[in-house]
């Protein structure tokens, strides 16, 4: 079942979200209702957050649905290594159609559980790379445009106060 992505300034989006300690079918059907809702958006990673729910878990897969394998679920997910940097353009399905560009390890290590509780550890480079830390910073409390220049999140904030205000957003 497809879920509600809030948006920006939602006060969810700001809190750290809980660790996951039960792994169970409840657990499984929230995983695909994740998956769901990202494929809709046409996104690459979704965090439980954007969804409203406070919790330690986030999908990714950099196919977009086309290929099964690179389904990507971190549950109490931790970066243990990072290496290099990038300046990448992201985005972001709570922050539609805004696009800028953020200062990212260019490679880093995730130690995480999958939906029945097993632990693994998984390198990511380049784009992998940004979307795991994009959406471990979702479960952190920490929005991307926290990691732009104050100047061009002051122009977001301001662009997204005036569509409010339109009722656009």
């Amino acid at each position: 079942m497809a879920l509600k992505i809030v948006k920006y300034p939602e006060p969810v989006l700001q809190q750290p979200g809980e660790p996951i300690t039960e792994f169970n079918d409840e657990l499984r059907g929230f995983v695909a209702d994740l998956f769901e809702t990202m494929y809709a958006a046409k996104g690459i990673g979704l965090a439980a957050p954007q969804v409203a729910v406070s919790k330690r878990i986030t999908v990714i897969d950099l196919s977009s649905g086309k290929n099964p394998e690179e389904k990507l679920v971190l549950i109490n997910p931790e970066i243990i290594g990072r290496e290099g940097k990038q300046y990448e353009e992201e985005g972001c399905l709570s922050f539609p159609d805004i696009h800028e560009k953020v200062q990212r390890a260019a490679k880093v290590t995730v130690r995480a559980q999958d939906e029945y509780g097993k632990w693994f550890e998984r390198d990511g480079e380049e784009l992998l790379s940004r979307a795991f830390q994009h959406e471990i910073d979702h479960l952190d409390g920490v929005l991307f445009i926290f990691r732009m220049s104050g100047l061009k999140r002051d122009i977001i904030v301001r662009r997204i106060r005036k569509a409010q205000r339109e009722g656009t957003w």
